[in-house]
């Protein structure tokens, strides 16, 4: 098969007609095998009974229904799971994004090898409280990230290699950071792709401004296990040292200038009488405390049953 096309649907009921449609008008003009794979988050306005209905009139149609509403990035693991094609697509239920930009993004990933090819809606029709913060957003993920050639890492047009989705796991709200996950995983050819970005035809848009917020929390969780998750002590244990070595230094210095003032009778100060003896107390239970984190993190790591699990291209 040369496509699965992974659609997350919310609330969608109005829009999954024309878009189905769409999707199909597209695969057969371009002789395409394909899939559409349609996965209802937890939907209270009957989308889950057009899928069905969808499903009835073109076989190449299929259907997974959540019980409740579980979010993004569950949908996209779940359609992930299921997908049987080379390629996968993902696409919005929403009509804003374009079914007419799946064959370049099939021909880049499969021609120019991409492992990912991401959108870029360069041209957007959302109001400034959704666009600015957005900017901002993509600004602070490729710098933590090093993925500086994307643009627009939340759009939700994106190719991928089929290696790619059946490596990764998306969970919590980290669709957002795919690119990042796919780049943590091994697949570092990513690239970008111009599309279109149309107004929302149907319903009404999902957004909240909450998401920053905890799109951030998520990025540097995701920052953290893709560079610690194997060796947390390296985390904890430098921090805890560097922490407890500066309250020592700290403690000695004041001690030592206390014998000095002693031995030269010189007046002095109890060492407890110094502000600085409470921020070197402080600084080593802190350290104490972080390399005792990195030691149960490290014991933690070492059980785990992914401890010796790591993404192999091919073996001869």
């Amino acid at each position: 098969m040369n496509i699965s096309v992974v659609v997350p649907v919310y609330d969608e009921v109005e829009s999954l007609p024309e878009l189905t449609s769409w999707i199909s008008r597209v695969m057969d003009e371009n002789r395409f095998t394909y899939e559409i794979i349609l996965v209802d988050d937890g939907s209270k306005d009957g989308s889950w009974e057009m899928i069905c209905k969808l499903n009835k009139n073109n076989p190449f149609i299929r259907g997974v229904k959540f019980r409740r509403n579980y979010g993004k990035s569950a949908a996209l693991n779940t359609g992930f799971a299921a997908t049987q094609g080379d390629v996968v697509i993902t696409m919005d239920a929403d009509l804003q994004d374009s079914p007419d930009e799946i064959p370049e993004l099939y021909r880049r990933i499969t021609e120019e090898k991409y492992d990912l090819v991401s959108g870029w809606k360069a041209k957007r029709y959302d109001p400034l409280s959704k666009t600015i913060p957005t900017k901002l957003f993509n600004s602070a993920t490729r710098s933590m990230s090093g993925i500086h050639n994307l643009h627009d890492f939340n759009c939700g047009l994106k190719a991928y290699r089929k290696a790619v989705v059946k490596n990764i796991e998306v969970y919590g709200e980290m669709h957002r950071y795919i690119p990042v996950l796919a780049k943590w995983a091994g697949f570092t050819k990513i690239g970008e792709q111009v599309v279109e970005h149309r107004p929302r035809k149907y319903g009404k848009t999902k957004f909240g401004m909450s998401r920053f917020v905890n799109g951030f929390l998520d990025l540097l969780s995701i920052f953290f296990v893709g560079k610690f998750g194997k060796r947390p002590m390296h985390f904890f244990g430098t921090m805890g040292v560097l922490s407890f070595f500066a309250g020592i230094v700290i403690a000695i210095w004041l001690i030592s200038e206390k014998l000095y003032s002693i031995a030269h009778n010189q007046p002095y100060r109890d060492v407890t009488a110094n502000p600085l003896f409470y921020f070197a107390l402080v600084a080593i239970i802190l350290g104490s405390q972080l390399f005792l984190t990195g030691f149960v993190a490290e014991l933690v790591a070492r059980s785990s049953s992914e401890r010796n699990h790591y993404q192999i291209e091919e073996t001869i």
